[in-house]
């Protein structure tokens, strides 16, 4: 991805004006980021793929077609591996901006064949099933310890309080980082997750470039240590992890560490606080929840689905594509919009429904295909456990303030969610 390099382009032949099918569909308007489901429905009605102007995207809204293009090799998150910015006919982002480009570009997240593939086999040596299994017992005590805090407290911010620390805590117990070094590590994630919302402003930039640039040093020190002690954290097993002779560089390194923490939290934070919400103005739902716990593993793939973290996932067209008529070409961008998917009644039974005991859940909030998120297990543990504590030790949670959005659309997530005990 280049967020902030992306230009204006005037709309293809044939392509939907400002006043069709994408009139409601306005990502910078906080009503639409309140409550983006009426405007996906007009979009899956009125056709299979927009042009959409103002960030020069083709919109895919049905979920056929979006699982079907995060499989699609003809598509990439990256173009580099086959063209220079100029033969994509893309203006290159600019120089000062390349700290945040080679720490995204480095990531598993926005790499391709053949580099993605050598990556993502090395990485998965290090962050194996067991990984996650030996985790288990620090997600549920670091859990137990949140909640019980928050309960003494008699309520409170659920996303400061348990939401926020909570997956930031477990990635750092992963990575070995001390709890003393752990404070800048959400700001800087927020700051990097930044350059993903459409057209990034250029104080925007300016603060993922500088997360970039801490971060990455922080990193590196982190890394230079583990060479001299190795551990049990996941820093030592990227560090050994090879394949015939092949290691990852430090680089590369770097890079995945920060994508698990970005990555392995940001959807986490707000699937709890958009599920806990969601389930606030479903008590119905919520009670049958209490009464049936054994429910709880429905119940979270059933809020991801409902209320999608990641709202939007962004794909190059490396070669031309046809959908339902309309020839997208080499060089243009596709918006795969995860949350229009993901209420699509061509593929679920009464899909603006929350039905927590729902069986079948094809939801790709994960993504799929090569891209499919290595972090999902980690973070079923860590809604599980999160979930299970304030369902066990706040029964009676009820909300204190209407909560309100952040401005983000692609990661979408409230400002804060006050309740009360």
């Amino acid at each position: 991805m280049y967020p902030s390099s992306r230009p204006t382009a005037d709309a293809p032949a044939g392509a939907s004006e400002p006043s069709g099918p994408h009139a409601s569909f306005d990502p910078w308007s906080p009503a639409f980021v309140a409550d983006p489901y009426p405007a996906y429905a007009g979009l899956r009605a009125a056709g299979r793929v927009h042009y959409f102007e103002p960030s020069d995207q083709w919109l895919v809204p049905h979920y056929a077609d979006v699982s079907a293009l995060l499989r699609d090799r003809r598509l990439g998150r990256t173009y580099l591996h086959r063209f220079t910015h100029e033969e994509f006919g893309r203006t290159p982002p600019p120089a000062e901006h390349e700290p945040f480009h080679t720490l995204n570009g480095q990531g598993l997240l926005d790499l391709e064949a053949p580099d993605h593939t050598r990556i993502r086999r090395l990485v998965s040596k290090a962050f194996t099933p067991r990984t996650v299994e030996r985790l288990v017992p620090t997600v549920r005590r670091l859990a137990a310890e949140l909640v019980d805090s928050f309960v003494e407290s008699g309520g409170g911010d659920l996303l400061k309080a348990v939401a926020e620390p909570l997956p930031v805590a477990v990635i750092a117990e992963m990575l070995g980082i001390p709890e003393s070094d752990r404070a800048p590590l959400r700001p800087w994630s927020a700051a990097i997750c930044g350059m993903f919302e459409l057209n990034p402003s250029d104080d925007t930039a300016r603060a993922a470039v500088r997360a970039s640039l801490e971060f990455s040093a922080y990193l590196r020190e982190l890394i230079k240590e583990r060479r001299r002690n190795p551990g049990t954290d996941l820093v030592s097993a990227l560090i050994a992890a090879h394949d015939d002779g092949e290691r990852l560089s430090e680089q590369e390194m770097i890079s995945t560490c920060v994508l698990l923490l970005n990555a392995g939290h940001e959807a986490t934070v707000n699937t709890t606080v958009n599920g806990w919400w969601t389930l606030l103005r479903h008590p119905e739902q919520l009670a049958a929840l209490h009464a049936d716990p054994g429910l709880l593993p429905t119940a979270i793939e059933e809020l991801m689905r409902y209320d999608t973290p990641l709202q939007m996932f962004e794909r190059w067209v490396l070669d031309d594509i046809e959908i339902d008529g309309t020839v997208i070409p080499r060089g243009s961008e596709v918006a795969l919009l995860f949350g229009s998917a993901n209420r699509d009644p061509a593929r679920f039974t009464d899909p603006d429904v929350l039905d927590l005991a729902r069986r079948e859940n094809p939801h790709i909030t994960f993504g799929a295909g090569i891209h499919f998120c290595l972090g999902a297990p980690l973070a079923r543990v860590e809604l599980a456990a999160s979930f299970g504590e304030l369902l066990r030790r706040a029964p009676n949670l009820r909300l204190a303030a209407e909560p309100e959005w952040n401005p983000g659309y692609v990661i979408r997530g409230l400002k804060e969610l006050r309740v009360e005990l």
